[in-house]
């Protein structure tokens, strides 16, 4: 008995890779991203622990005092947010800080802010007082800060009224997520923006105690010389959202 083999053409067969692909991209894109305010496994395995748990307050509290303020600063869906001020730079809540200390440390922090809002995340702060490092959160486009200072030296992503970001610093859209980094490691301390490092700087050596020399902060003693501190989510009178905090403290 003769049997017939039926092959199939070979320009259809030429199309079973380009469809193998096309499944697994889809089978890709349909596979949920890490979910906000938890840690991958190679996160977990790196030693990243959470800031913020993305539902209560624990871990923070006002610069001012050991309570977390009763107004100001709402958690939604997942995401810690300021309520608008009076328009003239003073918050309703005021700043809020970690309870716990740090120096060596690695931190990400997703932000997004509305048009013309004016914030930022500071570290190595010594409370009651919230003078310290900061990295600006800033819409340069619409607010008037973005002109002030020195250089670009208030604009996002920069060391607030010291150093300015690089020139490949990228922000996304008014409205939109964006990324901060920060990272310390003794003396050198680098800012990161969505992914591309913006600047970096050594903060015992001449060249940046010039800078504080030609900041607003040239007559605070000692400043930027903090052994550790507190990290802190700034409230400046303007909307500002974040999630995603989450830090790298090194094993000593």
């Amino acid at each position: 008995m003769n049997t017939k083999i039926q092959t199939m053409p070979k320009s259809k067969l030429a199309l079973v890779p380009l469809l193998s692909l096309a499944l697994a991209a889809i089978a890709t894109a349909q596979q949920p991203a890490n979910a906000p305010n938890t840690l991958t496994d190679a996160e977990k395995a790196a030693g990243w622990r959470l800031l913020w748990d993305g539902k209560t307050t624990d871990g923070w509290r006002s610069v001012r005092n050991s309570a977390f303020p009763a107004k100001g600063w709402t958690i939604k869906d997942g995401v810690l947010f300021t309520q608008k001020g009076d328009g003239h730079g003073a918050g309703v809540g005021g700043d809020i800080i970690t309870r716990e200390r740090f120096s060596d440390f690695e931190l990400l922090v997703d932000f997004k802010i509305p048009p013309r809002s004016n914030s930022g995340i500071k570290y190595f702060i010594q409370a009651p007082s919230s003078v310290a490092f900061e990295y600006q959160i800033l819409d340069d486009a619409l607010h008037p800060d973005a002109k002030a200072g020195r250089n670009g030296n208030r604009k996002q992503g920069s060391l607030y009224d010291l150093i300015p970001a690089g020139p490949n610093a990228k922000s996304n859209p008014i409205g939109e997520w964006n990324t901060a980094r920060i990272v310390v490691r003794g003396n050198h301390v680098e800012h990161w923006l969505n992914g591309q490092k913006i600047l970096e700087f050594d903060r015992f050596s001449p060249a940046f105690r010039e800078h504080v020399a030609q900041s607003k902060f040239k007559d605070t003693p000692h400043f930027g010389e903090w052994r550790d501190g507190h990290i802190l989510l700034q409230d400046h009178g303007d909307e500002v959202f974040f999630r995603n905090i989450k830090i790298l403290v090194p094993a000593k």
